[in-house]
């Protein structure tokens, strides 16, 4: 026959209290658990939580930090080319205003008021220019006055290792672009021959840079979106690593509260038992 141990009743030691207290204290460890992820939105809020993981998420984040840093470059490498763009514009048409002058100068038969005051009109339009070239600045760049050599290069990935150029265009008076000189005038026929044939190489020069501008300056938008589509992705991805499902853990939330107010009922029950140890000495 299969022997029958009855539990033995002891006021030192209550095994089913202790047993209680151990679920208990379960429960209430994974209902911390899941109040702390449902109050952080993350399954996976520092190393402890999963490490692997964790390390992979910090290493995403340091990328996202590192295009937001490339993302300001862009940006400002976009806002010089627009302004520069601009004044570009600016300087053509005055080119195209200043050969309505320098070939009505040619005109063999003005006289002498006429011609002063075309090349009075002729001087005016010289120094918009140059106010135009010497105006087009942004955060401190202008890359159409001569002041910086060669080509400005801005950050184009996370490592710093790579860059998009932005080339200088000088379209200072007397210059490669520009050939005329800011003493330029048109007082004579003879001299506004001269002027006009530097005036439409000058006018081939001013476009053939906006051009050029315009292409780096699409290149740079371009790029600008990448990264801002880049940074999204990056930032899904560590949301699908670390975010919490907030439907599921509200579900595990209430299960557990459950539990923890049973398991505080199977406790106060167990506490009780040792009582009935003093029926048996009345």
């Amino acid at each position: 026959m299969k022997e029958v141990r009855a539990m033995a009743i002891s006021v030192h030691t209550n095994k089913s209290a202790l047993v209680a207290l151990q679920n208990l204290n379960r429960t209430n460890d994974e209902l911390s658990g899941v109040q702390n992820r449902i109050s952080t939105g993350l399954k996976i809020g520092n190393a402890k939580d999963n490490a692997s993981v964790w390390s992979i998420a910090q290493g995403q984040r340091a990328d996202i930090g590192a295009l937001g840093a490339v993302k300001m470059s862009l940006n400002r490498a976009q806002s010089i080319s627009e302004v520069s763009m601009a004044a570009g514009e600016s300087v053509s048409d005055l080119l195209v205003q200043l050969k309505e002058k320098v070939v009505a100068a040619m005109d063999t038969s003005l006289d002498a008021s006429s011609r002063t005051a075309l090349n009075s009109d002729f001087k005016s339009i010289l120094r918009q220019i140059t106010q135009v070239v010497e105006n087009s600045e942004f955060d401190g760049a202008n890359i159409l006055d001569g002041s910086v050599a060669g080509s400005i290069r801005f950050l184009a990935n996370a490592d710093a290792n790579a860059y998009i150029t932005l080339s200088t265009q000088n379209m200072s008076l007397g210059g490669a672009i520009i050939t005329m000189a800011a003493t330029a005038s048109i007082t004579t026929s003879t001299l506004a021959a001269g002027i006009l044939t530097q005036l439409d190489a000058s006018i081939a020069n001013v476009n053939q840079s906006l051009g050029s501008l315009g292409a780096q300056a699409k290149q740079i938008e371009a790029h600008n979106k990448f990264v801002s589509k880049l940074t999204d992705v990056l930032t899904s991805g560590v949301g699908n690593l670390v975010d919490a499902d907030l439907a599921k853990e509200s579900a595990r939330l209430q299960a557990l509260q459950v539990q923890q107010q049973l398991g505080a009922q199977a406790l106060s029950i167990a506490n009780e038992a040792p009582q009935v140890i003093l029926s048996l000495f009345r």
